[in-house]
């Protein structure tokens, strides 16, 4: 019977002690994935909030660029990981020699004394420390702490300055212009010389800048610039939404199935110039040379306009590559445009408008993708990405020119947001004040009010529409102005950090009527 409880003893001691190593390891490896993922965040990509961590965790992260994923997973959870079984290893070494001069001390807990190893609680304390410290570095590093004190910031900045597209009168032209709007990946105005108007000595994307002078250039300046890049609107994604709905895309963690992160990025309450154009009868397409589910975009998308899609798995489809190629994101800038001439043609034979948004890639954080016909002619690989689809675009909008529906067709070509890039912008003068890059050619209508402005990518949701020959009662929808108009943005009349200031507070009407649909008479 003695035997028995001994053995039951030993066994529980066994148990307690495997727990106790299991616990260990996952603590010490879950605090180093955490102090890698950060330290790589910091390293691989610019940003100035936690919402977009949020949203793309929140998202389809599965369909990201391979390269990505698998650089996260070999540098934050292989090597952590292979640390980890190491630190055990030599812990248990040491341990084995020293086991004979271990110190004991007891403590009575309700007349209960409990004999303690003074060698395991100091592994306890240095493990929770870690632990403790690691978290501490993500929370301090990642903007979590700013996120949850603004959570609780309220703030009705949005509410009163939004402006509701449904009830707002737009008046269209007889004839119905055709839109093309190319979102270009990370492009800023920043990338051009000095001269005109950029932060470098050279100009990385000249066929942009002449594109600039010569047709409809928006400007914070006399010389191509760009807009300002409020909080909120800082990723692809967010970008969109932006400029489409003229609205930030802020976190709502709602529970019921209106929610924006149960079923994508719906944003139920907003109305966007998808919709808008829609009700007009466009036909609307969108392509990207990568999954469309990334991000929340083809949700997006199909609940705001119901878009066509041509994306990466329709490029198999269609014959455009093989079923397994796969570069970069999906597939080159390059083979993107040569499948937007062929769609092009076809849509432009039917009777109806359309609406062809376009999305590139071959700029994306954190080192681009350079094509194999391109030139490498600068030291820095990222900045030689973006001159490479500088040219490709310069190529693509004179194909456009030369084809017989341009003359009713309005261009827009819009940085979607400031790159992420972390050391192409390491020797401009760090005063420099960087924007998104944008020009609209062949606008229908023109304006002298486009330099000297203070404006963000909101701002484009009207503007967008004005280009296309619309007339809109009070030249304002979301949070945007019609920059054709000269009426003052919200950037001229509160100022970019306050607008920032306020959009990082909560807002309940965001969270009530625009992530969700709410009732008209609230």
């Amino acid at each position: 019977m003695k035997r028995k409880k001994k053995l039951k003893r030993l066994q529980k001691r066994k148990i307690i002690k495997a727990i106790k190593w299991i616990l260990a390891f996952i603590s010490i490896f879950l605090s180093l994935v955490i102090i890698f993922s950060t330290k790589w965040t910091l390293i691989n990509c610019q940003f100035d909030n936690f919402d977009q961590i949020l949203f793309t965790l929140n998202s389809s992260v599965s369909t990201a660029s391979n390269d990505i994923i698998t650089e996260f997973v070999c540098k934050n959870v292989l090597i952590p990981l292979v640390i980890t079984i190491l630190i055990i290893i030599i812990v248990i070494v040491i341990k084995h020699f020293f086991k004979y001069i271990e110190a004991y001390f007891s403590i009575k807990i309700k007349n209960k004394v409990i004999k303690l190893n003074s060698y395991t609680i100091i592994n306890i304390i240095l493990v929770l420390c870690l632990l403790i410290y690691s978290i501490y570095y993500a929370m301090s590093n990642l903007y979590i702490f700013n996120y949850i004190e603004y959570s609780y910031i309220e703030s009705n900045f949005l509410e009163v300055n939004y402006t509701d597209p449904e009830e707002v009168k737009l008046e269209f032209p007889k004839k119905k212009r055709n839109l093309i709007y190319i979102f270009l990946e990370s492009m800023e105005s920043t990338y051009a010389d000095k001269e005109n108007g950029g932060a470098y000595d050279t100009n990385y994307i000249k066929e942009l800048t002449d594109l600039a002078n010569d047709n409809i250039n928006f400007s914070s300046n006399e010389l191509t610039g760009g807009a300002h890049m409020a909080y909120n609107t800082s990723w692809t994604m967010a970008a969109m939404v932006s400029h489409t709905s003229g609205i930030p895309l802020k976190t709502t963690f709602n529970q019921d199935d209106e929610s924006t992160y149960r079923k994508g990025t719906t944003l139920a309450g907003a109305y966007s110039i998808g919709e808008i154009l829609k009700e007009e009868g466009y036909k609307q397409y969108i392509m990207v040379g990568s999954d469309l589910t990334f991000g929340g975009r083809r949700v997006y998308f199909k609940n705001h306009g119901n878009y066509t899609v041509f994306d990466y798995f329709t490029a198999i489809d269609d014959g455009i590559i093989d079923e397994d190629y796969y570069v970069n994101w999906g597939y080159e800038d390059k083979k993107m445009f040569d499948y937007a001439k062929e769609e092009l043609l076809k849509i432009a034979e039917n009777d109806e408008p359309f609406n062809f948004t376009m999305l590139t890639a071959d700029t994306h954080f954190p080192d681009g993708h350079i094509e194999k016909d391109c030139k490498y002619e600068y030291d820095d690989h990222y900045l030689n990405s973006i001159a490479c689809s500088s040219e490709m675009l310069k190529e693509f909008i004179d194909w456009i020119k030369k084809q017989d529906f341009y003359e009713n067709t309005t261009i827009i070509l819009a940085g979607d947001h400031l790159s992420m890039n972390t050391y192409s912008f390491d020797d401009i003068d760090p005063n420099y004040n960087r924007s998104v890059y944008n020009v609209f050619i062949n606008s229908a209508v023109d304006t002298d009010c486009n330099k000297n402005r203070e404006f963000t990518t909101f701002d484009y949701y009207p503007t967008t529409l004005a280009s296309l020959g619309v007339k809109i009662d009070g030249d304002k929808l979301g949070l945007g102005t019609n920059l054709f108009s000269c009426k003052a943005t919200l950037s001229e009349e509160y100022g970019n950090d306050y607008i920032d200031e306020r959009l990082k507070e909560k807002s309940l009407f965001y969270d009530e009527c625009i992530a969700k649909e709410c009732k008209k008479d609230k």
